[in-house]
């Protein structure tokens, strides 16, 4: 399986109630996200609202286009989006800036 991280903008005088709003996800969103095979998917945030998230995916891409075609997905996006700055028109799922992962422990530990 797959590590991603990615970097997303929330507005700074939102952040206390988009901590809260991640507090008590949908069971209906966590049950997608489930579903089309996000696995180990967390959340960090910056007091300046600068959040780095971690997924685990077979097919990152598979797996955003499998929650872009859920109703769920089209409503928390919605919900969301106000939340972030620099989507440009798009939702915050569409906006990830994807890092490069350049060390990781596990694996070089199992190339010993």
């Amino acid at each position: 399986m797959a590590r991603f991280c990615f970097l997303l903008q929330v507005r700074p005088d939102l952040l206390d109630e988009y901590r809260e709003r991640h507090r008590a996800v949908w069971p209906d969103m966590l049950a997608a996200l489930r579903d089309t095979g996000w696995r180990n998917y967390s959340i960090f945030a910056r007091p300046d609202g600068l959040l780095v998230g971690y997924v685990e995916a077979d097919d990152l891409e598979a797996a955003q286009r499998a929650m872009a075609a859920t109703e769920v997905n089209a409503r928390w996006q919605e919900d969301m989006s106000r939340y972030f700055v620099g989507l440009d028109g798009r939702g915050p799922d569409e906006s990830f800036l994807l890092l490069e992962e350049i060390f990781n422990l596990e694996d070089q530990l199992a190339q010993l």
